[in-house]
């Protein structure tokens, strides 16, 4: 009676498995076209300009002292600065759906080259925080895309241009102070 047992929850399992694969593939195949890809081009590329023209690119009053990444989030900008306060870097950014608290925090880890929560192939990431689950950091997708943002999905990617990617991954060691302001 075992051996029948086994052999009946094998078949159910086996079925409840195949049809999870059907219903996924019919969901994957009618996803909208404009849907399956992140943006590409001017207008799904990541900024290098900031969004707020009248704020200009100085770095932001009360950001901390020594050496330290200071990222604004209402001006998607990013400034790599040296310990005596020269900007060494600045950027413009595009942002995740989830934002840090603005605040300070350590890098604490980085990724050569992964897979973003977009699906899209990313490197140089630099990990400084995690909000409700959901991990923040400093990412370059590979195609140069920025990231296709759907409010109702929580990602933490905040998405950088592919050379100021790799100045981020130069500079911004384990560690490394990381300031968020308003």
């Amino acid at each position: 009676m075992a051996g029948t047992s086994s052999v009946i929850v094998a078949g159910l399992t086996a079925a409840a498995l195949a049809t999870v694969g059907f219903l996924g593939h019919r969901a994957a195949v009618t996803v909208p076209a404009d849907l399956r890809h992140p943006a590409a081009g001017p207008a799904g590329a990541v900024r290098g300009t900031p969004p707020h023209k009248d704020r200009g690119t100085a770095l932001p009053a009360r950001s901390g002292l020594g050496t330290r990444v200071v990222y604004s989030l209402d001006a998607d900008r990013v400034w790599l600065v040296e310990e005596s306060g020269e900007v060494r870097r600045t950027f413009g950014v595009s942002p995740s759906t989830v934002d840090p608290a603005p605040g300070t925090y350590r890098v604490t880890s980085r990724s050569g080259a992964v897979t973003g929560s977009d699906g899209v192939p990313v490197e140089h990431v630099v990990r400084f925080a995690t909000v409700d689950g959901t991990s923040i950091g400093f990412s370059a997708a590979v195609d140069g895309s920025a990231p296709a943002l759907d409010p109702r999905e929580r990602t933490g990617g905040i998405r950088e241009t592919r050379a100021d990617g790799a100045a981020m991954w130069t500079f911004a060691t384990i560690g490394r102070t990381v300031v968020v302001v308003p």
